[in-house]
């Protein structure tokens, strides 16, 4: 399957997080580079931008947060949702490192954007 690349497309937009290796589940832990993890920026509830690095609204962890409609994500768990109206989880773009620089190793998993209709 071809991606299709888009210049200064929103879509494009990636949320970078370097985490403990030891925090992150097992189906995250392939993806992530040395503990940093990459998700789609755009919510997967209306398309909003997802801005914010905070506490999450249950627990202790940091999460990723859309201010738009509240939907939180967890980037240890695949970016999961864990609070809010979103319908799914976040984009994951798979990282490795090569000769000592962060590169991009496969295309988004899972759907981009919000959802339709």
């Amino acid at each position: 399957m071809d991606a299709i690349v888009r210049d200064g497309s929103r879509l494009n937009e990636v949320l970078l997080v370097r985490l403990d290796p030891n925090e992150l589940d097992e189906t995250t832990r392939p993806r992530a580079a040395e503990g940093i993890v990459a998700y789609s920026a755009i919510c997967s509830h209306a398309g909003c931008p997802v801005t914010a690095w905070i506490k999450a609204s249950e627990g202790n962890d940091d999460v990723f947060k859309c201010m738009c409609h509240n939907s939180e994500y967890d980037p240890r768990r695949g970016a999961q949702v864990v609070f809010g109206p979103a319908p799914r989880r976040l984009a994951a773009l798979p990282l490795v490192i090569k000769d000592g620089v962060l590169v991009i190793a496969a295309p988004f998993i899972g759907k981009v954007g919000g959802q339709q209709g």
